[in-house]
């Protein structure tokens, strides 16, 4: 839908696409341009070829320093459409809103016949609040296909949305192909099965599973983004959740620990299990090659890095991880993994970028202060990040983890965490209240997190994503004073758009009856459960 922008004047009128309309502008939107002709041409039949003259009947960007980063200013009037930009993000953006003033049938993938291509009259002045806008896709749980995948990024694209998290390994499964390394894929890349349903309890399906995206794959996805203003920034987790690494290189494990009956192998269960890197100085320049092939598939500033949800246990029993400790002079596991994750940071650094992690990666200490963190267990690691003087990306499970069901309803497919509304996405607030006006500039950005355990197709993301995407999409855009009813009122149009679109979002109503899963058991949880685990989980980075 179309958020809430800083100014919107109406004028009477308006301007009417047909075969004579003229469709360029500035070379420096090229993308934009291009991506633009592709949505009008195809719906509406028009040839929109380069006939650009800003006194009639074109569509024309042109460059203005003088408007926000980001931003745009977008005027429509009997004789054409400006979309004004300082960059290449702005104009797409105003491009993006251009369609949504069209009818929803512009969004057909086919000619749409009979239709008025009218948009109505107006000025809009528009610049996001701020610069990562993200969602994370997790694609190690499940594996999704490059297309959907583009698909994906397509819709975030249409949402303004300007950052893909690409969560690329997990104990699951690794996706991305590394030549140095070739079991990484063809062993790490595939289980035997997959946990059907989130209960403890649950069985196995009996269906193998995996993919992997080649580097010819990822440039695609890479350059894809790109024409659509999004940042791809992948994250390879480390150094727990190393399962499928551990399965492909088990040398890479802590040798002198006993192992589960079932390693080494891929992990088929959902959770969390021990699995972990060895310390020693092998594992560290293993990953500086790992990450040296990452960094010359993604051109991001920002690496992610992981550093969540390690167990420390193989290492706490390990003497000669005990030894390692000794000899680098450090005190805990904790300060281990700070370490470890100090290593990687240096090297990232060495080539330019900047190592992103999720909020454990404060654990231990002595972070480097170019480190940007990924607040998910709820509002605490924002907190404390900010008032060490870290950028903070805010993610708190509580209020954008999409794969969080939408409501007590009995039909929620395999119901996880507590219940997550889009009312509720929508009134979340990144900025933590106590935080002083000094420390809220490091809250740089904000992003929903899919978790794909139990969505093993692009349609049931879609049923998980939608509408809540939406909603976070405009709280990454406007400022803190939203208005809900408004928001509710506009998403309603906006859902023809989806609509249009082809996605399978969840209705207000609940599932339809395709979208349940009786024959998988959940494992749902109180808002209060989850409140208490986590403020016991982040103890440490409270202290």
């Amino acid at each position: 839908m179309l958020p809430l922008p800083v100014s919107i004047q109406q004028h009477d009128g308006a301007f009417t696409l047909s075969e004579t309309t003229g469709l360029g502008g500035d070379r420096r939107f090229s993308a934009a341009t291009r991506w633009l002709r592709g949505v009008l041409q195809t719906s509406t039949g028009f040839d929109l070829d380069a006939r650009i003259d800003l006194r009639t009947d074109s569509i024309a960007f042109i460059h203005d320093d003088t408007v926000a980063a980001g931003g745009y200013r977008l005027v429509v009037d009997a004789d054409g459409v400006r979309i004004v930009a300082a960059d290449a993000s702005g104009a797409f953006s105003g491009a993006v809103t251009l369609t949504q003033l069209l009818p929803p049938a512009v969004n057909r993938r086919a000619l749409v016949p009979g239709v008025d291509w009218t948009v109505p009259a107006t000025t809009i002045d528009d610049a996001p609040r701020f610069g990562w806008r993200g969602v994370m896709l997790d694609v190690a749980r499940h594996f999704l296909p490059t297309s959907d995948v583009l698909r994906f990024i397509d819709l975030a694209a249409r949402h303004k949305l300007n950052v893909l998290h690409f969560h690329l390994t997990d104990d699951q499964g690794w996706r991305i192909q590394i030549d140095a390394f070739p079991k990484l894929t063809e062993v790490g890349g595939w289980r035997t099965e997959s946990q059907h349903g989130a209960a403890r309890h649950a069985p196995g399906d009996g269906r193998p599973h995996g993919g992997f995206y080649t580097k010819d794959d990822l440039r695609e996805i890479v350059a894809y983004a790109a024409e659509r203003s999004i940042t791809v920034v992948p994250e390879i987790d480390l150094p727990g959740h190393a399962r499928a690494i551990i399965a492909a290189y088990p040398e890479l494990g802590v040798p002198d620990v006993a192992q589960e009956a079932d390693e080494p192998s891929v992990w088929t269960r959902w959770g969390i299990n021990e699995a972990i890197l060895d310390m020693g100085e092998e594992t560290v320049a293993f990953f500086r090659t790992v990450f040296d092939e990452v960094m010359e598939l993604f051109p991001s500033t920002f690496i992610g890095v992981g550093g969540d949800e390690a167990k420390k246990t193989r290492w706490a029993a390990s003497a000669r991880t005990r030894a390692l400790m000794a000899e680098r002079g450090l005190d805990s596991v904790e300060a281990l993994q700070a370490w470890f994750i100090r290593q990687l940071e240096a090297h990232l650094s060495a080539a330019g970028r900047r190592l992103y992690g999720w909020d454990e990666i404060l654990e231990g200490g002595g972070l480097p202060k170019d480190a940007t963190v990924a607040s998910w267990r709820g509002e605490f690691g924002a907190v404390a990040a900010a008032r060490q003087g870290y950028d903070v990306i805010a993610c708190p499970d509580d209020r954008v983890y999409l794969d969080y069901r939408e409501s007590e309803l009995p039909g929620e497919p395999i119901p996880v965490g507590p219940p997550l509304t889009v009312a509720e996405v929508y009134t979340f607030e990144p900025v933590p209240a106590e935080l002083t006006e000094a420390q809220a500039e490091h809250i740089i950005g904000v992003q929903a997190n899919i978790w794909t355990e139990h969505m093993d197709s692009a349609r049931v993301i879609d049923y998980q994503a939608y509408p809540r995407l939406c909603a976070l999409a405009e709280v990454a855009w406007v400022g803190r004073e939203r208005d809900l009813a408004g928001f509710e009122a506009r998403l309603q149009q906006h859902l023809t758009r989806l609509d249009a679109l082809g996605v399978e979002y969840r209705r207000a109503s609940g599932p339809f009856p395709w979208q349940e899963r009786p024959d998988a058991e959940g494992r749902p949880s109180t808002r209060e459960q989850r409140a208490a685990l986590v403020e016991e989980l982040t103890k440490d980075i409270r202290a």
